[in-house]
């Protein structure tokens, strides 16, 4: 069965939990496919633990663009979205033509960070009849103003204004917001707050679904590994072991 956005909206009201990975490529969006994950996320994280840059800052559109149409490429039973990379969606205009080329290359929703500063942009892009999810609390595309990776909603303050973002999003026709970093009890409160689902990265595990870098999850990136991640797998050292193991097969290999 084809998961849509309606899909996703009705297991919040169910109750039943989002599971939710990224994939880059066809091979990994089709083995997330074949095991049964309903949403599958092209991110801007493609630009750390694919291309190699330093933050996702660098990544452009048309790196975007040949990713998305790598996984698409799968026809999967998942739902597909793609972020919108950074500087992509400043105006309505941009938002709009940026978000035309990612549903061109196969996303069925877009994702950008930010709340009630890019409404006009949100409400935009779904008036263009391309469905919208939020992101809220530690944006990545803002590492540089902020000096880092930071957990948020820790004093009032900031929590005042994520539970209105969430609110403004919901309203502006958002069917879901990721939530990154934000302190688990105001996570579990934004849950509870909106109608539509809350998927969390770092955030707790009230949230309605959650979220992770599938080469965290499956330690395929070793090189750095967030706080909050569990890795389920050993990939990278198998890699290893089997190339090693391969090498000393080759006759002549030192």
């Amino acid at each position: 069965m084809k998961i849509t956005v309606e899909t996703i909206r009705a297991m919040k009201k169910r109750g039943e939990k989002i599971a939710s990975l990224t994939a880059y490529d066809f091979p990994m969006a089709k083995l997330l496919d074949e095991a049964g994950v309903p949403m599958i996320l092209v991110g801007d994280s493609v630009g750390m633990v694919v291309l190699g840059y330093p933050d996702t800052t660098h990544v452009t559109m048309a790196e975007m663009e040949h990713h998305v149409r790598a996984v698409s490429r799968v026809k999967s039973g998942a739902l597909l979205g793609a972020d919108l990379p950074f500087k992509s969606y400043e105006t309505i205009k941009t938002a709009v033509a940026s978000s035309r080329k990612l549903a061109a290359a196969g996303a069925e929703f877009v994702k950008a960070e930010g709340g009630r500063e890019i409404l006009p942009q949100v409400r935009a892009i779904i008036a263009a009849g391309i469905p919208f999810c939020g992101h809220l609390g530690m944006l990545p595309q803002h590492v540089l103003e902020e000096g880092g990776y930071h957990v948020k909603g820790k004093n009032e303050k900031e929590r005042a204004r994520l539970l209105s973002d969430a609110r403004a999003l919901e309203k502006a026709g958002a069917f879901a917001i990721v939530l990154e970093l934000v302190v688990p009890a105001l996570a579990r409160e934004i849950s509870k707050a909106v109608s539509i689902p809350t998927i969390g990265i770092g955030s707790g595990d009230e949230c309605d679904g959650q979220i992770l870098v599938t080469p965290d999850l499956i330690g395929l990136f070793p090189w750095f590994r967030p706080r909050f991640v569990k890795p389920r797998a050993d990939v990278a050292t198998d890699i290893k072991a089997a190339v090693a193991g391969w090498k000393k097969s080759v006759k002549g290999a030192p």
